[in-house]
C-alpha cells in the first residue's frame, strides 16, 4: 500500500511539472513561429499528450487484449471532453474559436462516426488501420497549411519576423516541450499502475478497467496540460489539446494498433460506449454556440462523465458477479 502511495505521489509530481513545462514551451513556440496557440495545441501538444494512449493500446493489442486496446481509446476520448474540459472549464470559462466550431469539432465527430462504421464488420484490421493513418496524415497536412497561412498573415501585419537570434531559444523551448511530454507520460504510468491492480482485485472486467481507470490514467497528461493552460490563461491551448488528442486517438492510435494486431469487435459490442463518445463530442457544438464554454456547461460535462464511469463500474461488476 505504501509503495502504491509513493508511486501515486511521484506520478502527481510528474504530471504537475510536465504540464507546466509543456504549456510554457508550447506557448513560446507558437509565438516564436508566428502561429496561434490553438494550432500548436491541436497538433504538437495533442500528439505529445496522446503518447500514453498509443503505448497502452499497442501493447494491449499485441498481448491479445483487444478490449483494453479499444476501450482505452473510447474511454480516453470520453474523459478528454467530460473530465478534462469539465474540470478546465470550472477553473476558467473557455473561449471557443469560430474555426473550432466550424472545422475541428465537426472533424472530431465525423472521425468518431467513421471509426464506428469500420467496426460494424466485427473487426478493425490492417486495411482499416492504413485508412485511419492516411486520414491522420491528411488532418495534419491541413494544419500545416493553416500554420503557414497564419505565419504569412502575421508577417504582413508586423513585417518580416526576426530570425537571427531565435534559434537557440527555440531549441530550448523544444527541449522543455520534450521534457514536459516525458514527465507527463511517466507521471501517468506511475499513477495508473496501482489503480489497475486494485481494480483487478475488485473483480472488474478488462473492458471496464480500460474505459475507466486505464483511460483516466492515459488522459492524465491531457488533464495536466489543459488545467495548466487554463490556469495560465491559455484557453486556446487547453481546448485545442482536447480536440486534437481525440482526433489523434481515433486516427493515429487505433490506426497503429489495428496494423500491429487486428482488433476483434463482438457483435453489438461497444455500441453504448461509442454512443456516449459521440454524444460528448456532439454536445460541444450546442454548449459552445456562443463561442464560450462556461462553468454551467463544464459542470454538466463533468457530472455526465462521473455518471458514465459509475454506471460502467456497476454494470461491469454485475456482469461478473453470479446472480
Amino acid at each position: 500500500m505504501l509503495e502504491h502511495l509513493a508511486l501515486s505521489l511521484a506520478g502527481l509530481a510528474g504530471l504537475f511539472y510536465g504540464g507546466k513545462w509543456l504549456v510554457r514551451s508550447a506557448s513560446g513556440l507558437a509565438l516564436s513561429y508566428g502561429v496561434s496557440a490553438l494550432v500548436i495545441g491541436l497538433t504538437v501538444v495533442a500528439l505529445g499528450t496522446s503518447m500514453p494512449e498509443l503505448l497502452v493500446s499497442a501493447q494491449a493489442a499485441l498481448a491479445g487484449k483487444s478490449d483494453l486496446a479499444i476501450g482505452n481509446v473510447i474511454g480516453s476520448n470520453i474523459a478528454n471532453i467530460g473530465l478534462i474540459l469539465g474540470a478546465t472549464g470550472l477553473i476558467a470559462p473557455l473561449t471557443v474559436r469560430a474555426g473550432l466550431l466550424r472545422r475541428e469539432i465537426p472533424i472530431m465527430i465525423v472521425c468518431t462516426v467513421f471509426v464506428f462504421l469500420l467496426t460494424l464488420d466485427g473487426k478493425l484490421d490492417a486495411v482499416d488501420g492504413v485508412i485511419l493513418l492516411l486520414a491522420f496524415v491528411a488532418f495534419n497536412a491541413m494544419f500545416y497549411r493553416l500554420a503557414k497561412r497564419e505565419r504569412r498573415a502575421r508577417e504582413l501585419l508586423l513585417g518580416e519576423l526576426e530570425e537571427q537570434d531565435g534559434s537557440a531559444e527555440r531549441l530550448a523551448q523544444i527541449a522543455w516541450l520534450l521534457l514536459g511530454i516525458a514527465a507527463l507520460a511517466l507521471g501517468a504510468k506511475l499513477m495508473i499502475d496501482g489503480a489497475v491492480g486494485v481494480a483487478r482485485m475488485m473483480g472488474l472486467s478488462e473492458l471496464v478497467i480500460a474505459i475507466s481507470l486505464v483511460a483516466f490514467g492515459t488522459s492524465l497528461p491531457e488533464l495536466a496540460a489543459s488545467l495548466s493552460a487554463a490556469w495560465q490563461g491559455e484557453t486556446d491551448l487547453a481546448i485545442g489539446n482536447v480536440v486534437g488528442s481525440n482526433i489523434a486517438n481515433l486516427l493515429l492510435i487505433l490506426g497503429v494498433t489495428a496494423i500491429l494486431q487486428p482488433i476483434p469487435i463482438q457483435e453489438g459490442g461497444l455500441r453504448l460506449e461509442f454512443g456516449v463518445m459521440l454524444a460528448f463530442a456532439a454536445l460541444l457544438i450546442p454548449f459552445s454556440h456562443k463561442r464560450r464554454l462556461g462553468r454551467l456547461a463544464a459542470t454538466l460535462f463533468l457530472g455526465a462523465y462521473v455518471a458514465f464511469i459509475a454506471f460502467s463500474v456497476v454494470v461491469g461488476r454485475a456482469a461478473i458477479v453470479p446472480g
